[in-house]
């Protein structure tokens, strides 16, 4: 059986190097880090593996976890937001980002705060809120685009907005997802310049030869970008397209 996440191997003369040669070596993997892209191995299942999970488990080129998402159930979205949203966790289960659908909007549109909700507490004010990510489409609005993204304090953002249903039509988005996500087939693009910062696409081992399942799919991101950032676009990128356009009626 193959595996799902990149196996990590070890040099065969790994015991017999000095301490001169290991700092050589591990010089040389951190300037291969600045120019390649970090690609991650997502699997769309929870990391607590029990029947019915519907989260993500991440793993680096290591086959390390780096990020996780664990949601016990998708029976309806009034749950997601009711538990506090998506929370997004680094590999030790440390809070990054919570992501939360916006109430009543009609565009699909999902909102993402740094930190996690706390037993009264929460992360849904202006000076937490990141970024705002809706589907490209609406019932009014057809558009090339699976979605956009506009990051919080950016000047193509606008004016700062929190849970209001602000109008995003003339603003130019930050960032641009070209392609199919259902197909795992599409990237992600800097709207100034049209530089790609991260490609999804069907993850293949076995020197290319066998091609998984959709709940298994790498993610490249590009030198110079944040995979937590890139991460939270996935996981949004996963509620607005897996499903026909319908307004979020809870609070």
């Amino acid at each position: 059986m193959s595996r799902i996440h990149p196996a990590h191997q070890k040099r065969s003369h790994d015991d017999t190097l000095t301490l001169e040669e290991r700092s050589e070596e591990d010089t040389d993997q951190l300037q291969l880090q600045l120019v390649r892209p970090s690609v991650l191995t997502v699997w769309k299942r929870s990391s607590m593996t029990f029947q019915g999970t519907d989260g993500f488990t991440v793993f680096d080129h290591h086959g390390r976890l780096a990020f996780r998402v664990d949601n016990y159930s998708r029976k309806s979205s009034c749950n997601i937001i009711k538990g506090g949203g998506l929370v997004l966790m680094d590999g030790a289960g440390n809070a990054l980002l919570t992501l939360k659908p916006q109430v009543l909007s009609m565009q699909y549109q999902w909102n993402a705060y740094r930190g996690e909700d706390k037993m009264g507490k929460r992360v849904t004010s202006t000076t937490s809120k990141v970024f705002s990510m809706r589907s490209g489409s609406t019932l009014f609005h057809s558009s090339k685009d699976e979605a956009i993204v506009m990051m919080m304090g950016s000047s193509s953002s606008g004016p700062s907005t929190t849970d209001s249903n602000t109008d995003h039509h003339h603003q130019t988005p930050d960032f641009r997802i070209e392609g199919c996500f259902r197909r795992r087939n599409c990237k992600i693009i800097k709207s100034s310049g049209g530089e790609m910062v991260a490609r999804i696409a069907r993850k293949r081992v076995d020197n290319r030869r066998i091609l998984l399942g959709d709940d298994v799919f790498s993610l490249a991101v590009q030198p110079g970008f944040d995979p937590q950032l890139i991460m939270a676009f996935v996981i949004i990128l996963d509620r607005i397209c897996s499903k026909p356009f319908a307004p979020v009626l809870c609070s």
